[in-house]
């Protein structure tokens, strides 16, 4: 792993267990193991390193995301809330703790959200065999919930999630198997 990709995972797993405000360029530093001189070198100054940390987050929470349906999606969040803990949406505290004087950081945080949208939107239509912008709305909002409501009931929550989920897709079906027919 070159420095740059290592200072960036260092700092993306120390934020998301300790938090963005109460996370300062010392504490990155030696968690990356790297001088300031370093750390400052391959990264820049600290919006810089949130913006890379969330743009590593984002490609890796995307990739383990299968869109395959919307039981799958659920299934995966559990999957990753297992393997990665459960703090909250990483972007939204971003956005909340260090976004507010950054447009970079802000920015960031919206393209990943338009991304999941996209994802879930795509997974609503893997399920239906159309688009259902109504629908991928409802499980966008559950897959929100779900990932916040995990910080204090774990895999309870996206396991909770998901059947709503499941519920919805299938009454979704049957009205449009009523339609149709």
């Amino acid at each position: 792993m070159t420095d740059h990709a290592a200072i960036i995972a260092s700092a993306e797993a120390l934020l998301d267990r300790e938090g963005f405000s109460a996370t300062g360029m010392d504490r990155l530093t030696r968690a990356a193991g790297v001088s300031s001189r370093t750390l400052y070198k391959h990264v820049g100054g600290r919006a810089a390193l949130i913006v890379g940390t969330l743009d590593a987050r984002s490609e890796r929470f995307l990739a383990a995301m299968p869109c395959d349906g919307v039981d799958g999606l659920f299934r995966a969040l559990g999957e990753w809330v297992e393997a990665q803990g459960a703090h909250g949406c990483f972007f939204l505290r971003a956005l909340g703790e260090a976004g507010a004087g950054d447009p970079a950081i802000g920015d960031r945080v919206a393209a990943h959200k338009e991304a999941m949208a996209a994802l879930i939107a795509n997974c609503v239509a893997a399920d239906l065999g159309e688009a259902d912008i109504v629908l991928a709305d409802q499980i966008l909002m559950l897959f929100e919930g779900a990932t916040h409501a995990a910080v204090y009931r774990g895999t309870n929550a996206v396991e909770a999630a998901r059947q709503a989920a499941t519920t919805l897709v299938e009454a979704a079906r049957h009205s449009a198997e009523r339609t149709d027919g």
